[in-house]
């Protein structure tokens, strides 16, 4: 769902969109993007995505850490959800995300499952909107 609206948003603007992993990411949309994949170490994606990203990019990411050394490089970087990572929130998230993790490294975390539907994708889709075209009213690119 995610992708797909980038993709068909990204071909409406005319701008580009890599997909970074260590693995082929699905995509159904018939367009254009680029597909990096990493070795299959770890951080090896987010290592490439820190070394390439540029202010005038957008990273969109459910990972913490990666967040946090995206947004020390003045990055725009939100998650699928609607939250935009920020200098003011950013410290605070990795705090969640670490006791979260010590949590559930001793058994007294969640079992993992977290919804995503409609209201989150609405969420993710506003913000992405807003995100975008700051991003291009920044950097002066024609829509």
């Amino acid at each position: 769902m995610v992708r797909s609206y980038i993709l068909r948003y990204a071909l409406k603007l005319t701008l580009p969109v890599t997909f970074v992993a260590n693995h082929q990411i699905p995509v159904t949309e018939n367009s254009t993007y680029e597909m990096i994949i990493c070795e299959k170490t770890p951080d090896a994606a987010d290592n490439y995505i820190v070394l390439h990203a540029e202010t005038h990019d957008m990273v969109i990411t459910r990972d913490i850490p990666l967040a946090a050394r995206c947004v020390e490089k003045n990055i725009c970087i939100l998650n699928d959800r609607g939250t935009i990572y920020t200098k003011e929130n950013i410290h605070q998230r990795l705090s969640e995300r670490n006791f979260s993790l010590q949590l559930a490294q001793i058994g007294l975390g969640s079992n993992g499952a977290i919804s995503y539907g409609k209201k989150e994708f609405a969420a993710f889709a506003d913000c992405f909107d807003k995100a975008i075209h700051q991003l291009i009213k920044n950097t002066g690119l024609s829509k």
